[in-house]
């Protein structure tokens, strides 16, 4: 098989991947109005947040086959960036990273680095990605103390647990950076267009989420 037959065959399946995270994208906006219960029982209309999600959910998704040529790696993070997206949606709409979601995730990454078969795991150095899952978080969790106990969940924590074993110790460390520049520019464009203040609450776990994607489909070293 030819380059441009693989490229040809790759083309098409991020186009359905790419229709199925829009799908995907649009329906966990949905979910995230409904689930988990809002105290007031009420459910979010579609609004900018559902924009958001399809665009995430489309783009997210077709990245998969791109990145990933292996069926079982695709399968692999087709289910984790799934998930992804749907805390990303529970996270937008109420500032909340459900467990039921982020500790799956951490039986996956913990899965996948038993299976051996994942790409972006070192193999030399397997003791690595136990060590982001472990230090990256907690040196987040320590560092957030003085801003008070909501300033990193524990949905943060399970997630970048999990992470840490999906895509290793420097990946982690470079979606972690990613998505705190990421986070404080988004904050202050906001602050500028006065639509939060300085004591507004600015949930960052959607951009861990974003740069944890963007550090998975990042290219192997040469």
């Amino acid at each position: 098989m030819d380059a441009s037959t693989l490229s040809s065959g790759t083309g098409v399946v991020a186009l359905l991947f790419g229709a199925a995270g829009l799908a995907w994208g649009v329906g966990t906006d949905r979910i995230s109005a409904r689930w988990p219960a809002h105290e007031d029982g009420s459910v979010r209309g579609v609004d900018w947040r559902t924009m958001v999600m399809a665009v995430f959910g489309t783009v997210a998704m077709a990245a998969v086959p791109v990145r990933f040529g292996d069926p079982a790696q695709r399968l692999l993070f087709g289910a984790w960036f799934a998930a992804s997206v749907l805390l990303l949606a529970t996270d937008l709409d109420q500032k909340l990273m459900p467990h039921e979601v982020t500790i799956p995730l951490v039986v996956l990454g913990a899965v996948a680095l038993a299976w051996g078969g994942n790409s972006l795991v070192n193999r030399s150095a397997e003791w690595l990605p136990i060590v982001a899952a472990v230090a990256v978080p907690g040196a987040l969790l320590a560092l957030s103390l003085p801003f008070g106990a909501d300033a990193f969940g524990g949905g943060d924590v399970f997630y970048l647990a999990g992470a840490g074993m999906m895509i290793g110790l420097v990946r982690l460390i470079l979606g972690v950076f990613a998505g705190v520049i990421l986070g404080g520019v988004a904050t202050i464009v906001l602050l500028i267009l006065r639509r939060i203040t300085l004591r507004s609450y600015i949930p960052y776990g959607p951009f861990l989420i974003a740069g944890a994607i963007w550090a998975a489909l990042l290219p192997a070293a040469s």
